[in-house]
């Protein structure tokens, strides 16, 4: 267990050769996907004007994990605002492939791509959505009610799957890995944080709730949402749903 702890320090000084520094080509920040795939376009931030309008010492203050959501649907609208409050995209220097996002994250590495079990969302049908935060969209994967694979997945937790919309944050390591070797680990784990406290507080501020979940088991969420459990995999996920 005292070996575990480390994960939790800095040791920043000690990192001396890292492929940035070799010359190596800097990662994609975003997965390519195919363009004869299904996407949908999301409402844009120029449409948030009557959503999200209480005062943050409010949202700050009322901030709990809430378990217990209505049968009443998400937005298309609502989805598009919680996702740009956790990953949206406020510049790109494609020239660079450096991305600025609503949340930090160490170097601007951003590590995290967003995916969605979709369960009760209007314009949306059931199934597993990638977002696509450079164009702002999402990458429809596979169509289908999987209520009952993520909850298997997590360990039977029930709630997840009475939930409108499940935001799963996947990790791409190589992404941090690439500027900071070693040292990235603590960092994208702390990324993971910076992003789910976004949602939280956004949640609340449009009458819905989430709840942070890390307990559930590897292989099944990543075979799940597809990922190959090396290069990508879950690292965190939280069910969304209206109060």
């Amino acid at each position: 267990m005292e070996k575990t702890r480390e994960f939790l320090k800095s040791s920043w000084r000690n990192i001396k050769e890292t492929d940035r520094k070799k010359g190596l080509p800097k990662p994609p920040v975003e997965k390519p996907y195919n363009k004869l795939d299904t996407v949908i376009d999301l409402p844009k931030f120029n449409d948030f004007n009557d959503l999200g309008s209480a005062r943050l010492i409010d949202l700050i203050s009322k901030r709990r994990s809430r378990r217990k959501y209505s049968t009443s649907p998400l937005s298309l609208k609502e989805l598009s605002f919680l996702l740009w409050s956790t990953q949206g995209v406020s510049k790109y220097i494609k020239e660079k492939e450096v991305v600025f996002k609503t949340v930090p994250s160490a170097g601007a590495c951003h590590p995290f791509e967003t995916y969605l079990v979709v369960f009760d969302v209007e314009g949306l049908e059931k199934g597993i959505y990638r977002f696509l935060s450079l164009e702002h969209k999402l990458l429809l994967l596979k169509t289908g009610d999987f209520s009952k694979e993520i909850i298997d997945a997590t360990l039977g937790q029930q709630f997840i799957g009475n939930s409108s919309v499940v935001f799963v944050w996947a990790a791409i390591p190589y992404r941090t890995e690439w500027k900071y070797a070693q040292e990235s680990y603590k960092a994208i784990a702390l990324d993971a944080g910076h992003i789910c406290q976004n949602l939280y507080l956004a949640t609340e501020s449009i009458g819905c709730g989430t709840c942070a979940v890390a307990a559930y088991d590897q292989e099944k969420m990543d075979q799940l949402i597809g990922l190959d459990g090396q290069n990508e995999f879950v690292v965190y996920l939280a069910p969304v749903g209206k109060l």
